[in-house]
């Protein structure tokens, strides 16, 4: 079963039903704040979500929005007390970005994840021989190599646990053939992609050398769809880019840019014999 739900999720949820209870009462942040005798600062950190809110301040909003319902306020003070506290990827904070850190607020919300990098096998599905091949490529000391590798693991546990998000990934032949920590490692990696892609919650398509040019040659990315949102972008890349509903524009591009990968890729029954062969291929190099 899915685990309780993250400190960041409770405040994502506060902040959506607060600002769409302040619309439909026909009050602007700085209308609420002066009716509720609050600075216009508070209302605003509410409606963004990096704060928590007491169940005292959350009745206080919802009499002046006019949402009376037992039930509707009975679940926004469970979300309320379950605002607070920290997520849990709070104690990697000293290896990751703070962009990072609000991509995984996101992350941790959204309903379907789609990706795409054109050299390496996305983090969510790297096996922990595979991701420490990759770090142990970078100038990091052992102890935030480590500490990494930790994070990256404890992202998995979370996104891929039952009940969580769909997964949509489309892998480049280049990534699946290019040897990261050698064929043993690599076999088992792919090894680890064929047995989730067989699973109902990660769709693996592989882009196939014969794809020749495409969208999206440079680039990898993240693709974030959420139940009751538009969608997020993140752009992988040294401290990371995230876009959320502000530039419109450049996430219907990237948009594009996914469609153009998958309808590029192969099938899924293409994709899993593939990886089969993939299999033999870094099984006859080792």
């Amino acid at each position: 079963m899915p685990t309780a739900l993250d400190p960041s999720l409770n405040r994502r949820k506060l902040r959506l039903a607060l600002r769409s209870a302040r619309d439909k009462a026909g009050l602007t942040q700085r209308d609420a704040a002066e009716a509720l005798e609050w600075s216009l600062s508070k209302v605003i950190r509410i409606e963004a979500g990096t704060v928590s809110l007491s169940v005292t301040d959350l009745r206080a909003m919802l009499r002046e929005y006019g949402v009376t319902a037992p039930e509707a306020v009975s679940e926004l003070e469970e979300a309320a007390r379950g605002s607070k506290g920290q997520s849990w990827w709070s104690e990697y904070s000293d290896v990751m970005t703070p962009v990072f850190a609000q991509f995984l607020g996101y992350e941790s919300a959204a309903t379907l994840i789609r990706a795409y990098h054109p050299s390496l096998i996305p983090g969510l599905l790297q096996t922990t021989d595979y991701a420490n091949a990759l770090f142990e490529a970078s100038p990091m000391d052992t102890r935030r190599l480590q500490r990494t590798l930790d994070m990256r693991l404890a992202r998995q546990e979370r996104v891929l646990q039952e009940g969580g998000p769909k997964v949509e990934v489309v892998l480049d032949e280049a990534a699946l053939r290019r040897q990261i920590g050698g064929p043993a490692t690599m076999r088992q990696q792919v090894s680890h992609i064929r047995e989730i892609a067989s699973g109902e919650q990660v769709s693996a398509h592989i882009l196939p050398f014969t794809a020749g040019a495409h969208d999206s040659l440079e680039s990898s990315f993240f693709l974030l769809s959420f139940q009751d949102e538009e969608d997020a972008l993140y752009l992988v890349g040294p401290g990371g880019t995230l876009t959320n509903r502000d530039d419109r524009e450049i996430i219907a591009r990237y948009q594009e840019c996914y469609e153009d990968l998958r309808g590029k890729a192969l099938s899924e029954t293409d994709t899993l014999a593939l990886l089969d062969e993939l299999i033999e291929f870094h099984h006859a190099r080792g």
